[in-house]
């Protein structure tokens, strides 16, 4: 199965790619991922992409469609993938089409996360981090014993910039603008289906293979 998963931050789709890459055995590719990687084995395009980022500006569509190409390669996405978070614009839509084109592939199906902007919120704007290791807490789902302190070391948790209810309504604003011209390119290919993002995370994932593929158990 090769899947694409749009939807705005906090709608859960990392959570559920992941639990796609452990049941189905096939990777979840996020775009952060992609471009770590590959300025960690400094191919040519890991290389581009580190002197754009290094600069603190956004990687261009031709470097990122590279990385994407590149990763598309890899041995393990042979039974399929999940893109997550990409592509973000028609361009770059159009590109990956080109690509998996080249490739003697297709997309099965592009799968959009609807989740009302206060869930958004609440999930986000709980989220707390261990300055020193980086464990992660949530305030509601999974609070430290002593609030304000990591259970591990004992470090103080903070809160990112990004999971702050003013930035979380930017970007939130930011993915509907991207978002919708992407509907309506994967609607004209009959590949897109919209799922609720609301409830618990088993509750999602098995809406999730249904749309997804009916055949598909898991």
């Amino acid at each position: 199965m090769n899947l694409i998963f749009l939807g705005p931050p906090g709608a859960g789709k990392g959570t559920q790619a992941r639990l796609i890459e452990q049941r189905m055995e096939i990777p979840q590719i996020a775009t952060g991922d992609i471009l770590r990687a590959a300025r960690a084995s400094k191919t040519p395009f890991g290389e581009a992409a580190d002197r754009y980022m290094s600069r603190g500006d956004l990687v261009p569509d031709a470097v990122m469609i590279e990385a994407v190409a590149e990763r598309l390669q890899c041995p393990d996405t042979a039974a399929g993938f999940v893109l997550d978070g990409f592509p973000r614009t028609i361009p770059q839509a159009e590109a990956l089409d080109a690509v998996l084109a080249g490739m003697g592939r297709r997309l099965d199906r592009v799968i959009a996360f609807e989740v009302a902007e206060d869930t958004v919120i609440r999930r986000m704007s709980g989220r707390r981090i261990c300055r020193a290791s980086g464990h992660i807490y949530h305030l509601d789902s999974n609070p430290p014993v002593t609030p304000g302190v990591c259970d591990v070391d004992a470090s103080p948790l903070y809160q990112r910039d990004d999971d702050r209810p003013e930035t979380i309504r930017r970007r939130m604003q930011v993915y509907r603008e991207q978002s919708e011209p992407l509907v309506a390119f994967y609607q004209a290919r009959g590949v897109f289906v919209a799922i609720s993002a609301e409830g618990e995370i088993e509750e999602i994932y098995q809406a999730l293979l249904a749309a997804a593929a009916p055949r598909v158990r898991g």
